[in-house]
């Protein structure tokens, strides 16, 4: 009696389902350490990123003080409708519009609130984001600075309160 294999109804036996799948988990579990790799990879160059625009944002406002260019009380503008909230923050605007700024500690942020009725009355602080050694890196103005350049435009024309 010869060893001849079974047949399923979709015309694959058993061994050749088991190998078939064996094969597609071997491909799902190849392509998520693939992503795995690319994640970790990613955060690290945003990590680093962060780091090097953090110092250079720290040696910037070590320039400010320097330069006798007092920190300003910051507002940030709600997501919606007009007018601005305070923040409790201080420090210095980066662009004319006031939407980007750092603090003497050399966090940097981005200056968008909610900005309902409570946060008006009250005053609303956003949290800080990662330095960017690109400031407006995939914006739809075209508005593109170089972090370090950014810096340097404030110091000779700071954006006042």
């Amino acid at each position: 009696m010869r060893n001849t294999p079974a047949w399923n109804n979709d015309g694959m036996n058993s061994q050749g389902e088991q190998r078939e799948q064996g094969e597609q988990e071997e491909w799902s579990r190849h392509r998520r350490e693939a992503v795995e790799a690319k994640e970790r990879a990613l955060k690290a160059a945003r990590q680093d990123e962060h780091e090097r625009a953090t110092a250079l944002i720290r040696e910037a406002v070590a320039g400010f003080l320097e330069a006798g260019i007092a920190p300003v009380p910051l507002r940030a503008r709600p997501y919606r409708g007009r007018g601005s909230v305070r923040t409790g923050l201080e420090g210095w605007y980066l662009k004319q519009d006031r939407s980007l700024a750092v603090d003497a500690e050399g966090r940097f942020y981005v200056l968008r609130v909610e900005g309902g009725l409570l946060s008006r009355l009250r005053g609303e602080a956003p949290d800080p984001s990662p330095a960017p050694l690109v400031v407006g890196r995939g914006a739809r103005d075209g508005d593109t600075f170089g972090i370090e350049e950014l810096l340097r435009m404030r110091r000779r024309d700071p954006v006042p309160a």
